[in-house]
């Protein structure tokens, strides 16, 4: 009988030690749940009774305290859209050519920590490194190219490390079953692997435009305009962006108390963005995933 007591004391303490760790677990979890939604909540409180037809279609007039923000939006998808031009091949291609090309050494291990320090450095840097290549050397001046290829280079760290563990995660086993099969190489990283790893590497993409679309410190100076009530007609004019204008009307003006409401509508307006395009890209993984797995 005392030789059973200690095996169902040692099963109880391990099950209430499981509890107890579980319970912390879910708390924390909770606890990051409830503050993602009460900061949401605050944004929505105080940013819906301004977002209406008018302010997002509309140009902001009288010292930025009326009006919309349209010249923003649109600015802002030009800078996701030529970052992304710019970032995603360069991204994709040297994530494979690191996994699948590069043979495994020094030089290879130097290019990734690298990288990984490239992720980690200030957005601000980037946008140093910017105005001077681009905006005074190559000559861009402050415009749509200079402030799309600063965020490019800004978040290709991301999209090189999240494709490179994509195709990682794939087991050798479809390489060499390719190969066997009489493909080539580069039939098989076409046609066996990158339709296998498009969900992952999508999940990366996302990641990156997150990241983009939320940058002020690089777009301040390559291309960002503090006043520009106008759509622009060309890549190498200014625009505003919704990160910049949530800036500049928060922190300066001729009238803080009706700029403030603005601001919390354009902070809700860029939320809601980074939502779509999150949505939409979740909705693209999907589709991948589905044909993946039906093929």
């Amino acid at each position: 009988m005392e030789k059973n007591k200690f095996p169902q004391s040692y099963d109880k303490r391990k099950r209430r030690s499981q509890k107890i760790a579980f319970g912390i677990f879910s708390l924390f979890s909770f606890s990051i749940v409830i503050i993602l939604f009460s900061i949401l909540g605050f944004i929505i409180y105080k940013g819906i009774g301004v977002i209406n037809w008018n302010f997002i279609t509309t140009e902001p007039t009288d010292g930025m305290t009326a009006g919309g923000i349209w010249p923003a939006i649109v600015g802002t998808f030009y800078l996701m859209l030529g970052s992304a031009i710019f970032a995603f091949p360069v991204g994709i291609m040297s994530g494979i050519y690191m996994n699948e090309y590069a043979p495994n050494g020094k030089i290879v291990k130097f290019i990734r920590v690298m990288t990984n320090n490239l992720s980690g450095i200030p957005s601000i840097v980037f946008g140093l490194f910017g105005m001077t290549l681009f905006v005074n050397y190559l000559g861009f001046g402050d415009s749509i190219l200079a402030g799309s290829l600063t965020l490019g280079l800004l978040c290709v760290p991301l999209v090189i490390r999240t494709t490179e563990e994509a195709l990682k995660a794939i087991p050798n086993t479809f390489r060499e079953g390719s190969r066997a099969l009489g493909a080539t190489k580069l039939q098989t990283i076409s046609r066996v692997i990158l339709p296998i790893a498009t969900p992952n590497i999508i999940t990366g993409l996302i990641l990156a435009l997150g990241r983009v679309s939320g940058e002020t410190a690089p777009i301040l100076f390559t291309c960002a305009a503090y006043f520009l009530p106008k759509i622009p007609t060309s890549i190498f004019d200014q625009c505003m962006a919704l990160p910049y204008h949530l800036y500049v009307i928060s922190t300066s003006g001729t009238d803080m108390e009706a700029q403030l409401p603005i601001a919390y509508g354009t902070a809700l307006v860029l939320i809601i963005i980074i939502l779509v395009v999150n949505l939409l890209a979740n909705a693209l993984r999907k589709y991948f995933s589905k044909k993946v797995k039906m093929n």
